[in-house]
């Protein structure tokens, strides 16, 4: 089954909390807790020992909890807002209601800030810590319960409401207990015996939350997972590993080597989630960057199409029309003659007419070109192609002085084409060898036109001329769309020539000929 089948109707595979995992991230995340579980066995041997005057880095660590948890909490309401998840909205809240706690938990910590006047008495910091651990604990139960129970939408949500509600009671909440900290500290439970020490009820918010996680932990590996699942499932068992360094293995002794490998841990585990959503959007990012510049070469790839195809069609028309302007003048003279030669001006107004077809079926052509479709093809005589383009030069070459001469197979050679294409681009290499030879200064003037068998399966078509030939450095670049080496040469005929050839299977190229000038060869696939 595919990702997009198992995901639910209007979800966004893109986010951690649609996107399943891969393999990869899979054993990624069990190495990640397999080296933690390690380096907790690591400090088992050390753990009770004190680490005297380490008060110091207490507002150092609080802040980074801060920094972090409050950041997760931003990213996590983020992709809400994209998704429109509750479990996600109450898992941000879980990051957030975490990482605020964290500020009034260091400001009442003993030996720390008394200088200031905030000795709050001893319970004051494991208040906070009972309420920040089994908050956090509840919550992220809360989500495990909630993520297949959401509905979600196509559309992300309309109103911010949400998200501001959200907020606004996790700030309440904290607000509250620092308020009931600082105001009447008397009241609150005994969890610590001295500074140093916790008292046995402590115990019964260390296991409350082990049985909490066990229990969040049991519920995500059921079903299906995302990748945010897995990160989660990574993030308990490191809280699971502080709360055993912090009320067990190190007694529940503060600033000893296991409370403060507890807090490191405690650390690790909030930044998990956060470095896994930076991951994600920094992907995002990149593909999004792709994405964007990958549209831009297509938007200037089309601009150039439409150039192109702009400047084929004025370069391919231009034939027809430049033989209806001379058709409709020497009609001007016929009939300007003291006596009008009426069946001279008759037959150069037929030709204007039968040019202007050819135009419209230029068009045609071209546009079939850019379709790229296979429509109005038929059985074609290679050697009929031949003449009929042949008889549409006769007279200009004539009027130049250039002979056209043909070698043509004896056999009919049957191809599969469009024959208005296939004649428009011998034309069009017809037009381009009689423009070549009247550049020619002395020697034969002669445009000659073969056919051949290439190989067994293929014809092969040659147009070769007695003109000046095609220099080396611009030899490489003649089929490149609005190269000329003409003066007044649009650099399309021979772009949409080879266009129009491979449309059709075949291969056009150059060779210089012998003893001067140049030869363009194009072959075709020959029908048995």
């Amino acid at each position: 089954m595919s990702l997009r089948e198992e995901l639910p109707a209007g979800s966004q595979p893109y986010l951690l909390s649609n996107s399943r995992p891969t393999r990869h991230q899979t054993l990624f995340a069990l190495c990640i807790s397999a080296v933690l579980a390690c380096a907790c066995l690591a400090a088992v041997p050390f753990a009770r020992i004190r680490l005297e005057g380490t008060e110091g880095l207490l507002p150092a660590y609080a802040a980074a909890m801060l920094l972090v948890e409050v950041i997760t909490a931003a990213l996590l309401l983020a992709t809400y807002s994209v998704q429109r998840s509750l479990a996600v909205l109450v898992l941000s809240s879980a990051y957030l209601f975490s990482g605020l706690l964290a500020l009034p938990w260091a400001l009442t910590f003993p030996g720390v800030f008394d200088a200031f006047g905030l000795d709050t008495g001893m319970q004051s910091t494991a208040t906070i810590a009972a309420v920040r651990r089994l908050g956090f604990a509840l919550l992220v139960l809360a989500y495990a319960v909630l993520r297949n129970q959401d509905g979600r939408t196509e559309e992300p949500p309309v109103s911010s409401r949400p998200i501001l509600t959200s907020v606004g009671m996790v700030g309440l909440c904290v607000a509250l207990l620092t308020l009931a900290v600082f105001l009447d500290p008397g009241t609150l439970p005994e969890f610590m015996v001295s500074t140093r020490d916790v008292s046995g009820l402590w115990s019964y918010v260390s296991a409350t939350a082990l049985i909490l996680y066990a229990t969040t932990l049991l519920i995500l590996l059921r079903g299906r997972r995302s990748v945010l699942d897995l990160w989660l499932i990574v993030v308990i068992v490191t809280l699971s590993i502080e709360i055993i360094l912090l009320s067990y293995v190190s007694g529940g002794i503060r600033l000893s080597v296991g409370w403060w490998a507890g807090r490191v841990y405690g650390l690790v585990s909030a930044s998990i989630v956060l470095l896994a959503l930076l991951s994600q959007t920094t992907a995002l990012h990149a593909k999004l960057a792709h994405a964007v510049s990958q549209e831009r070469r297509i938007r200037e790839s089309r601009l150039t199409m439409m150039e192109a195809l702009s400047a084929s069609i004025a370069h391919e028309i231009n034939q027809p029309l430049s033989s209806m302007v001379t058709n409709a003048n020497a009609a001007a003279r016929w009939l300007d003659k003291p006596r009008p030669e009426i069946d001279e001006a008759q037959d150069a107004i037929e030709d204007i007419v039968s040019d202007g077809h050819r135009a419209g079926t230029i068009i045609e052509g071209i546009r079939m070109i850019f379709q790229k479709s296979s429509r109005d093809r038929e059985l074609l005589d290679v050697k009929t192609l031949v003449k009929d383009v042949l008889r549409r030069w006769q007279a200009d070459a004539r009027r130049t002085g250039v002979a056209l001469e043909t070698d043509l197979e004896e056999e009919p050679v049957t191809v599969v084409g469009n024959r208005i294409q296939l004649q428009q681009v011998i034309s069009n290499l017809v037009a381009n060898a009689i423009d070549a030879v009247n550049e020619a200064t002395g020697g034969e003037r002669v445009v000659q036109l073969r056919t051949r068998q290439h190989d067994r399966n293929w014809v092969q078509v040659s147009v070769e001329d007695t003109g000046p030939g095609v220099a080396l450095d611009d030899a490489d670049r003649i089929f490149e769309a609005f190269f000329t080496t003409k003066p007044e040469g649009m650099g399309m005929g021979l772009m949409f020539c080879r266009s129009v050839i491979e449309s059709h299977g075949g291969r056009l190229w150059l060779e210089r000929h012998r003893p001067g000038g140049a030869a363009f060869r194009f072959t075709l696939p020959r029908l048995e």
